[in-house]
């Protein structure tokens, strides 16, 4: 199942971590909910393979360590959301559809 396309509307904000919005349910280290708002990626689907990192012209994304979590110890963490020019290179790459650009 791809992140929910209406995840803003469907989950409340829970928290921010480095000035980046979480959404939905956290139960760290299984679950972290979605993080970020134009570039959102659903951490509990990201299985982590980079292809987003490698695709994303203005490096909106870096990994973050989540050791612990069942699907990878990493997650495309989307620190740099505001240089996201809404290519959606990240999206098209993604093989779970964990990402999600809003406008």
């Amino acid at each position: 199942m791809p992140i929910d396309e209406n995840f803003q509307d469907n989950l409340e904000k829970t928290g921010e971590h480095e000035g980046v919005a979480i959404w939905g349910e956290q139960n760290i280290p299984e679950k972290y909910g979605i993080y970020g708002e134009m570039s959102a990626v659903d951490f509990d689907l990201c299985v982590a393979d980079g292809a987003c990192l490698d695709s994303c012209p203005t490096e909106v994304f870096v990994w973050m360590d989540t050791p612990g979590h069942p699907t990878s110890e990493r997650k495309s963490f989307p620190a740099n959301q505001d240089e996201c020019i809404a290519c959606r290179a990240c999206e098209a790459v993604c093989p779970v559809e964990a990402i999600l650009i809003t406008e």
